[in-house]
């Protein structure tokens, strides 16, 4: 995979180097400010890339204007963004241009190598890794999710993960077919359309945490 890194801090950059190049994967541009993303990404036109939120020369929120942007210009650009601390706001707005091939991870996330590795490759094959940190804050925050059952609850929330039904089955130590009735469920208490894909499914869901 031909990865573009954006990210400031001298160490974590080179750790994702390391990291990411001892896997297979190719770095093919790393920058570390903000105005230098979206031209770089534009050269090199990555399978993915992955950026902090904050950036020179602000450190406000350069990496997700940068990501946004690169979207627009790119449409399905896989994009994981790495953030210091749980920030809603950026992660709904990012969310909002379509959950399809994005990511978004707090950076202490990055020390858990396979787990990390696992949120790129779901990331640059379309689907969406969202921090269980996040999704909880996205989750706490919505009234109408009072509706849902504690079980309800859980699957929701490994769903906008973006993790598969065996997974969740395997996760919370019940059959696939109860996590398919609880899916079902969850979907008819949020009036929310079924669909025979997945992955619109995580879309429906993730749509409904940000709107």
């Amino acid at each position: 995979m031909r990865i573009v890194i954006a990210e400031d801090n001298v160490l974590l950059r080179e750790g994702l180097i390391l990291l990411l190049e001892d896997v297979g994967h190719e770095i093919v541009a790393v920058v570390g400010s903000g105005p230098e993303v979206v031209p770089t990404l534009l050269e090199h036109r990555p399978d993915a890339a992955v950026l902090d939120v904050r950036l020179p020369p602000g450190f406000r929120d350069e990496g997700l204007r940068a990501a946004i942007e690169a979207r627009r210009l790119m449409p399905g650009l896989p994009i994981l963004v790495l953030s210091q601390y749980v920030e809603e706001s950026y992660a709904a707005e990012l969310l909002g241009q379509g959950a399809s091939g994005v990511g978004y991870l707090l950076k202490d996330r990055v020390s858990r190598i396979e787990e990390f590795q696992q949120a790129l490759e779901r990331v640059a094959a379309g689907g969406t890794a969202l921090d269980p940190d996040v999704v909880s804050q996205l989750m706490t925050r919505r009234d109408p999710l009072d509706a849902l059952s504690p079980r309800e609850r859980e699957v929701l929330g490994l769903m906008a993960q973006g993790l598969d039904n065996p997974t969740i089955a395997t996760t919370l130590f019940i059959t696939e077919r109860s996590v398919s009735k609880h899916i079902g469920n969850i979907l008819a208490k949020l009036n929310l359309p079924p669909s025979d894909s997945g992955h619109r499914r995580v879309l429906a869901v993730l749509a409904y945490l940000k709107a």
